[in-house]
């Protein structure tokens, strides 16, 4: 089984921190064309460059998650938020998830179709109800109560029109192929010592009406612990249901004794199937991984130490 795995470490010093994000695995990344990678390249660096500015001053991990996940998920060039692929009746369903792993509380949400940012009602029912995951229509009344921002479902619609897409010379094809497995996500040890992560997706192209994956589901494709990591996946959710994933990785390290490099890797390359997707995590002690067994895995991180970059896959010289 193919993988390819990333990794750096942060300075151990006083007001460390280090934020790792993914903008999904999937296809080959040499196979799109230059307005693709462009676009991709600038919508990260636009959200790395934020979750930076945000550590840098000192916020809460989770408050940087939910405000750099927002960000990708108003960016057309990914799956998530405005960006989502449709379903079988040509409709999105959007599906998010954040947890805190200072108190392990954490929200999701699944199947909204009108909400603007999946990733802040998933907040909110952490925050603002004694439960974890509400789901379609009960979660678009929620965030209509409270006051979220709504959106015709139009507004998920609108990178689908060939005017648009032909405006951008980025085909239809060339995006549904490349976020064959797509989603956006974020892990971040803040300056305090706190961790969290949160992951959004607008599912799987041409998926069947009221298919969930894994990325509202805890535990699957969204873990974060204190005492040892935050994780975010991306890749075919039932495969990562099916064995826990995110969750997977941190038991190794409590319970096994893994570093966050062994149980990463146990993971994508003998646990997940081959070509099914990617991890992101970032370690109590600030420590980045960044893995996967798919062609290519949009990835970015920075620390405190000075490292900043976006990568198409995780394969560095870095590798230790």
């Amino acid at each position: 089984m193919s993988s390819q795995q990333g990794s750096v470490e942060a300075a151990d010093h006083g007001k460390q921190w280090s934020i790792v994000i993914h903008g999904g695995a999937g296809s080959d990344s040499e196979k799109w064309n230059k307005e693709m990678k462009s676009a991709r390249e600038k919508g990260m660096s636009r959200a790395l460059t934020a979750g930076k500015k945000m550590l840098q001053d000192g916020s809460p991990a989770l408050d940087v998650v939910e405000a750099v996940i927002k960000i990708l998920e108003d960016d057309a060039a990914f799956n998530a938020g405005r960006g989502s692929v449709l379903n079988q009746e040509g409709a999105a369903e959007l599906d998010a998830s954040i947890m805190n792993g200072k108190n392990l509380q954490c929200g999701a949400v699944a199947g909204v179709t009108n909400v603007k940012n999946p990733i802040a009602l998933a907040r909110q029912v952490m925050v603002k109800t004694p439960h974890v995951l509400l789901v379609s229509e009960g979660a678009e009344s929620f965030a209509k109560d409270i006051g979220m921002e709504i959106v015709k479902p139009d507004y998920f619609l609108s990178w689908h029109d060939p005017r648009v897409m032909e405006s951008t010379e980025i085909s239809i094809e060339e995006k549904n192929d490349s976020f064959h497995y797509g989603t956006v996500g974020c892990a971040v040890l803040d300056q305090h010592g706190n961790l969290a992560a949160g992951t959004s997706t607008g599912g799987t192209s041409k998926k069947l009406k009221g298919r969930v994956g894994d990325s509202p589901i805890i535990g699957a494709g969204t873990y974060a612990d204190n005492r040892f990591a935050a994780v975010s996946g991306t890749g075919i959710g039932e495969e990562y249901i099916r064995r826990a994933a995110a969750y997977d990785v941190i038991a190794q390290m409590r319970y096994a004794s893994k570093t966050l490099d062994a149980a990463v890797d146990e993971m994508i390359t003998r646990q997940l199937p081959d070509r099914s997707g990617g991890l992101i995590a970032v370690g109590h002690d600030g420590r980045i991984v960044m893995q996967h067994n798919t062609p290519s895995m949009t990835v970015g991180a920075a620390t405190s130490e000075g490292r900043f970059e976006i990568r198409f896959n995780t394969f560095s010289e870095d590798r230790r």
